[in-house]
């Protein structure tokens, strides 16, 4: 059970749109994918074609239920989704007291999926520091960073030598090469991650127009420059992981040790 997670220190670096997208990349190949929500905003669904008025996900009963497969929704193939659901805030904030007092208890929700076998798991994140993300990390066998190519992204980069950010990967989100503050940003970026940036999704109005139709990038622009980059960052996590994706095979991933010694850190 390979896991990888997605998670930024800010919002609108585009983590729920890589979450969903690289799900779709890696279930292209036959294996069977799982891509779960983890953020309140409940917006991954969106991706996968289910309405807004669906509002099932495991939140709403993850304080009473212990199994949380029995939440997962399959759109279709062997792509599935468990989102994070429709919630009150007073809810959410039990879901995630009763996370702080019991350190097993996400676990325990997600056993029957992590035991799956060869599932591999792609999780959408809350932005910043959290519960959740508190109780994943020694879960989680790649950890993905999207960042924007603009001086806010830039300003962060202290910030990611640091817990919970330390030992992640990094992808550049909407890179333009048309605007020379993107092209100044990415450029640095590049220098400061070295190999540890892994990819760069170009700006391109079909991500857009994919989600307002509730269709991946590939599925609704196969032959465009964001699907292409999509495509090439979900071959270099699969590197990383030192897994084989195709032919319903996953292999054992490599620890995050491992994947930090591939980096020299």
């Amino acid at each position: 059970m390979p896991l990888i997670c997605l998670h930024s220190p800010k919002g609108g670096a585009g983590k729920t749109m890589l979450t969903a997208n690289l799900a779709s990349a890696f279930a292209r190949t036959g294996n069977k994918v799982l891509a779960i929500d983890f953020d309140i905003q409940n917006s991954l669904r969106l991706h996968f074609g289910v309405p807004l008025t669906d509002g099932r996900g495991f939140a709403a009963s993850a304080c009473e239920v212990d199994d949380w497969s029995q939440f997962v929704l399959s759109p279709g193939g062997p792509l599935f989704l468990l989102p994070y659901g429709e919630i009150a805030p007073e809810r959410q904030r039990a879901f995630e007291k009763r996370l702080e007092a019991d350190a097993e208890r996400l676990s325990r929700g997600l056993e029957k999926l992590i035991n799956y076998p060869g599932l591999l798991i792609v999780a959408d994140m809350p932005c910043g520091s959290s519960p959740l993300l508190d109780a994943l990390l020694p879960m989680i066998d790649l950890s993905i960073v999207p960042l924007l190519a603009d001086t806010a992204s830039l300003a962060l980069l202290p910030v990611l030598d640091r817990e919970p950010w330390q030992g992640s990967v990094y992808v550049i989100n909407q890179s333009n090469n048309a605007n020379q503050i993107s092209r100044d940003v990415a450029t640095i970026m590049e220098q400061r991650l070295g190999a540890r940036l892994i990819g760069a999704v170009n700006q391109d109005e079909c991500v857009r127009e994919a989600l307002a139709r509730q269709q991946f990038v590939f599925d609704y622009s196969p032959a465009s420059a964001a699907a292409f980059d999509i495509d090439s960052i979900a071959n270099k996590a699969t590197a990383l992981l030192g897994i084989t994706i195709g032919d319903g095979v996953v292999q054992k991933p490599l620890t995050m040790q491992g994947i930090e010694s591939v980096y020299g850190l």
